[in-house]
C-alpha cells in the first residue's frame, strides 16, 4: 500500500517512516505536517491509506478526516501518542469515517516489536478492502466462551426486550444519533458491537454515557441484557449470547476480520434469544453483520439497516440490503421511532 503521515511531529515520522521501512510491504506516498497541507497533497496524489494525527496546528485531525472522506473513500487509520487523553476527538473523527486509532510506536527499540500494533491495523484494512485474507490466528490463542459457568439461566419469561445494533467505520457518532432519543427507563435492553480495538473500547463506552440518556456499560462474561441499559462489546474477541441467556466472550471464529463480529453476535442471539427482537445495522467497510442480520429476519426479529446517504461508508448496511436482510432502511435519525415503536 502507498501510506500517507500526516503528524506535525518530527519524531513522530521517523517512528512510523522506521516501521514501513523496516517491514517492507508498504511504502510512505508523502508526509504533511498539518492538515491543510494534508489536504493540498491529497488532492494531488491521493494513497492508499492515511495514518493522521488528532493534534496537529491550522487544522486538526477531526476536521482533516472529515474533509478528506468529504472527497474520498480513501481509509483513514488515527495514529496518535494522545489516545488515552483523548477519547472525545478520536470518537469525533471515526464518526467522520475514521476506521480505527492506534497508539504511535515507540522510537526506541526494535521496529518488529513497537511497529506490530500498527501494522496489523493497517493488514486488516488491506483484507477488508480485498487486498488479502486474514491470516489464522495460532490455536494456542483460541479460548472457550467465557462467562459465569455457575449462574443460572435467565428464564425466558424474564428477558427483557432486546435491540441489538452492529456498526463500524462512522459508528460513534451514528450510535450517539440512534440512542440519544431513547429515554431513561427503557423497558428493552441493548447491546451494540462497534469495531474497534479492545484497549479503546471503554474510552467509547464512557464517551458514550456523556452523549445519551441511558446508561452505558461495558458488557462483561457472564452478564445478562440489562432493560434500561446499553452494553457494549470490549474485547478483541466475540461477543455472543449463550444458551444459558448470558453474554459470553469466544475466540471462534478465529478467521474473522473483525473482532468483535456483528455476525457472530446476531448468529447467537439467532440461536438462543427466544423472543424476536430488533437489530440494527450501522455504518462500516465490509459485508460484518449482514449474514447474521438475515438470520435474525428469519428468526422473526425486526431489521434496521441505515440508509447510504447517511452512511460515512456504505458497506456493512449494504450487504443487508443485498441479502434482503433489512425490514427497514433508514436514517439514524428515525431510527429511536421505529425502535421505541416495538420496545414497549
Amino acid at each position: 500500500m502507498r501510506i500517507a503521515i500526516v503528524n506535525d511531529l518530527a519524531l513522530a515520522i521517523t517512528s512510523i517512516r522506521r516501521v514501513l521501512e523496516h517491514d517492507g510491504a508498504h511504502s510512505v506516498a508523502w508526509v504533511a505536517r498539518d492538515g491543510l497541507d494534508a489536504l493540498a497533497r491529497f488532492a494531488a496524489d491521493e494513497p492508499d491509506l492515511v495514518l493522521l494525527d488528532l493534534v496537529m496546528p491550522h487544522l486538526d485531525g477531526v476536521q482533516t478526516s472529515k474533509r478528506i472522506r468529504e472527497r474520498s473513500r480513501c481509509p483513514i487509520l488515527i495514529v496518535t501518542a494522545q489516545a488515552s487523553r483523548s477519547s472525545g476527538p478520536i470518537f469525533e473523527a471515526m464518526g467522520y469515517g475514521a476506521i480505527d486509532v492506534v497508539n504511535l510506536p515507540l522510537l526506541t527499540g526494535s521496529p518488529a516489536e513497537n511497529g506490530r500494533e500498527l501494522l496489523q491495523k493497517i493488514a486488516q484494512i488491506e483484507r477488508l478492502q480485498g487486498g488479502k485474507p486474514a491470516p489464522a490466528r495460532p490455536a494456542a490463542s483460541a479460548r472457550p466462551a467465557s462467562s459465569a459457568g455457575s449462574a443460572a439461566p435467565i428464564a425466558a419469561r424474564r428477558r427483557p426486550p432486546l435491540i441489538a445494533i452492529g456498526a463500524s467505520t462512522g459508528g460513534p457518532k451514528t450510535l450517539a444519533t440512534v440512542l440519544a432519543p431513547l429515554p431513561c427507563g427503557l423497558k428493552a435492553a441493548v447491546v451494540v458491537v462497534q469495531h474497534i480495538d479492545a484497549q479503546f473500547a471503554p474510552g467509547l463506552v464512557s464517551w458514550l454515557d456523556g452523549q445519551v440518556a441511558l446508561p452505558v456499560r461495558a458488557a462483561e462474561a457472564g452478564q445478562a441484557p440489562q432493560a434500561g441499559a446499553v452494553l457494549i462489546a470490549v474485547s478483541n474477541d466475540h461477543l455472543v449470547l449463550g444458551a444459558d441467556g448470558r453474554f459470553a466472550y469466544q475466540a471462534e471464529p478465529l478467521q474473522e476480520p473483525y473482532r468483535p463480529s456483528v455476525d457472530v453476535l446476531f448468529q447467537s442471539l439467532a440461536r438462543h434469544w427466544r423472543f424476536p427482537g430488533q437489530a440494527v445495522l450501522l455504518t462500516g467497510m465490509g459485508r460484518d453483520g449482514g449474514k447474521g442480520m438475515l438470520a435474525l429476519r428469519r428468526a422473526g426479529w425486526h431489521t434496521i439497516a441505515q440508509d447510504a446517504a447517511s452512511c460515512a461508508v456504505y458497506g456493512m448496511p449494504k450487504a443487508a440490503a443485498e441479502l434482503g436482510a433489512a425490514c427497514e432502511i433508514l436514517a439514524p435519525d428515525a431510527m429511536a421511532a421505529s425502535l421505541l415503536l416495538r420496545a414497549r
